[in-house]
């Protein structure tokens, strides 16, 4: 979900069910995308700050590369504005970052090797009455494409699908449909207030002192992996047989990404059901990621993801999600306020004035008094919306994440 202003895009997923001449046709349309993409990025690295390079002069190339190529000129012409546009994202993306003087590399645009998505606006596609089933109708040759799933997209008029796109992952072809609708959910008020701490041994500790298990899903199918990738390595370089070994290697991966989202759907779903109020770290995950002693641990909690769901979720509900600094907060006792400096590996706080708590629990407290201060002083209402813009491959900042997993 992708979440700006009032409105939100909700995305419906179904599996893509066909033929291998249509699977066939839509890896030609992928590689189209990805094609005009990276002549769009050339086209801006060869012109002259003259020429004033913007996102309307990307949208005129593109239909400079459908006369000249005829198998650009194949895909529907939206579908090749939508190419051209993730190339001006990239680049926005980058002036950006140097605007802002970011420190260290500021995202220069690349050529893209590895596209897995192909995107539609308004136009190239119909949906069948039934709703089950789509056809495109470009001269790609993908055609009618049976959908596999259980969301309900003709609940939705479709006037208000603004984008579909066709992902491929490991397992097979989606089918993903970008809905602007207003998601919104009266939810009754329960008066509760809670403080997030988020770390490694347990996933997160609540400041009522609840532990949630960290799931751990990386840890616990390494074995698994590690097997399936060392046997990619015994099958000879160009043959079929590596390439299905490289295959089985991906779904083990797809699998452990679809758990780990689910769990930090469902978990912050409970969250922000439960409590009006939600104060969590704003950890740099990023900046921790640079200890490689806990880089694998810190990526397989998946706090990044669990933080969008709870401001998703806290917007849904109209409740209150609110991230404050971490600074000290385990460090200062939740009683008395005293400073008791501990290491890492000290769990157990342990304070002159008789107050002895586990660590991450006395964390929890002082993060939810921190974000009832930052409310009271300055009028935060929370982090309701979330403003951040969706990163490249996202689409357009009205579009969502290719292979994102769907959302309720």
């Amino acid at each position: 979900m992708v979440q700006g202003g009032e409105s939100s895009v909700l995305v419906l997923e179904y599996k893509a069910k066909g033929n291998k001449a249509q699977y066939q046709a839509i890896e030609e349309a992928i590689k189209t995308t990805q094609f005009v993409r990276n002549k769009c990025i050339r086209y801006w690295m060869d012109a002259s700050r003259e020429d004033n390079i913007n996102n309307a002069a990307l949208s005129r190339y593109s239909t400079v590369l459908r006369a000249d190529f005829p198998f650009v000129a194949a895909l529907n012409s939206m579908a090749v504005q939508a190419a051209a546009e993730r190339a001006w994202f990239a680049i926005s993306r980058f002036y950006d970052n140097c605007k802002k003087n970011k420190p260290g590399k500021k995202g220069y645009p690349r050529f893209q090797h590895d596209n897995r998505s192909v995107e539609y606006k308004t136009s190239g596609w119909s949906l069948h009455p039934t709703k089950r089933r789509i056809t495109f109708t470009d001269k790609k040759g993908i055609g009618k494409l049976k959908l596999m799933g259980k969301w309900d997209i003709h609940t939705y008029p479709v006037k208000s699908v603004k984008r579909v796109r066709i992902v491929r992952r490991a397992d097979g072809f989606y089918v993903q449909f970008c809905v602007d609708v207003e998601c919104k959910e009266q939810v009754s008020s329960t008066g509760q207030e809670i403080g997030l701490d988020f770390g490694l041994e347990h996933f997160y500790t609540d400041s009522n002192g609840y532990h949630e298990p960290n799931p751990c899903f990386l840890r616990k199918a390494e074995k698994q992996i590690k097997h399936a990738q060392r046997r990619i390595y015994k099958k000879e370089k160009g043959k079929n047989g590596r390439k299905k070994a490289r295959n089985r290697y991906a779904r083990k991966h797809l699998k452990i990404s679809r758990k780990r989202t689910e769990h930090a759907k469902s978990r912050a779903r409970h969250v922000m059901r439960s409590n009006d109020l939600c104060v969590y770290e704003n950890l740099q995950v990023k900046n921790m990621v640079r200890n490689h002693h806990l880089a694998k641990s810190i990526n397989d909690a998946g706090w990044r993801q669990f933080r969008s769901y709870l401001e998703y979720f806290a917007q849904k509900y109209g409740k209150v999600a609110l991230a404050v600094e971490p600074h000290y907060t385990s460090q200062q006792c939740p009683q008395c306020g005293t400073m008791v400096k501990k290491s890492l590996s000290t769990r157990t706080h342990t304070c002159k004035c008789g107050c002895v708590l586990q660590r991450d629990h006395a964390a929890a407290i002082n993060i939810l008094r921190k974000g009832k201060e930052k409310i009271a002083t300055s009028g935060h209402g929370g982090s309701k919306v979330s403003k951040r813009k969706p990163r490249n491959a996202r689409g357009v900042e009205t579009s969502v994440q290719s292979g994102a997993i769907l959302i309720e």
